[in-house]
């Protein structure tokens, strides 16, 4: 049985899923009514996630560019891709080398359709629809086992997904195992994970977020930097470390994203006023 196959194939329509806020967050179009309101109302408790999205989505593009260009990397899994929109990893990466596969993982079934119609003809790069909690899984497709030699470097990426596993998840072994398991037990030395997180410096706005997701049947867990720290030891940090990624290598002369929806942009700019939350993260190399 493959991965697409173990997964619940229904589109949920009755509650919000995170790959379609985010999507409306970056500007995009594939999202719904029930996406919209949970995070227009949320936004009012925390304006800074839409800087926070965004920030993450440009993060992408710095860190994908290292890779490619400046680590001679040439292979990506790209774990909780979310909806293709504009400078999606391959479309980066092939900038500076035409040459890099990328295996795209989602458990979201609208990703898998918005995916494979993007890349029809492209045969460097897959979408699967799997849930990255059992890496396994991912191993096992045979998209994954098509395109990726892990007799070689390959790089992780894990942008803005891992806050989505709790320390109490009952599927699989736990955030460590889905963030670690193929670095770890099957990548050579000289691969990659990238990673942003959101944290939150405050206890009690941390179990409020988790409080509010648990309504919306989302498993969201904010963690310090310090648990993000945690569950990276051993992993070699490049310059400039794990830091707000806003300041991870800015570049303020990186292609733009998609304007931000007209009815979002009150919330612009938020983020320098509550500076207790945001997307942290880095780089990091396998030794």
């Amino acid at each position: 049985m493959t991965a697409d196959e173990r997964v619940d194939v229904e589109i949920p329509l009755d509650r919000p899923t995170p790959a379609r806020a985010y999507d409306w967050l970056l500007g995009g179009k594939e999202n719904y009514a029930v996406d919209r309101e949970f995070m227009t109302e949320n936004l009012k408790r925390f304006p800074q996630v839409l800087d926070s999205a965004r920030q993450n989505r440009l993060f992408l593009y710095r860190v994908v560019r290292y890779l490619v260009r400046d680590a001679g990397i040439d292979q990506f899994i790209d774990l909780g891709c979310g909806l293709p929109t504009n400078n999606n990893v391959h479309q980066v990466a092939q900038q500076f080398n035409p040459n890099v596969k990328v295996v795209y993982v989602d458990i979201d079934p609208i990703v898998l359709a918005h995916g494979r119609a993007l890349l029809a003809e492209d045969d460097s790069t897959a979408v699967i629809t799997a849930d990255f909690r059992d890496p396994s899984v991912v191993l096992e497709h045979p998209d994954t086992k098509r395109l990726i030699d892990f007799s070689r470097p390959v790089a992780m990426l894990f942008l803005s997904v891992v806050h989505f596993l709790g320390d109490d998840d009952e599927v699989g072994k736990g955030p460590r195992h889905a963030l670690r398991y193929i670095i770890d037990e099957v990548a050579p030395s000289g691969s990659y994970l990238t990673l942003s997180h959101l944290v939150v410096t405050d206890p009690v706005k941390r179990q409020m977020i988790r409080e509010i997701g648990s309504k919306a049947g989302m498993n969201v867990q904010v963690r310090s930097p310090e648990e993000v720290d945690a569950l990276l030891d051993g992993l070699e940090p490049v310059e400039p470390g794990l830091v707000n990624i806003d300041d991870w290598r800015p570049d303020p002369d990186q292609p733009p994203l998609n304007p931000v929806p007209p009815e979002l942009r009150i919330y612009e700019g938020m983020s320098a006023k509550n500076p207790e939350m945001f997307e942290y993260g880095g780089v990091l190399r396998k030794p």
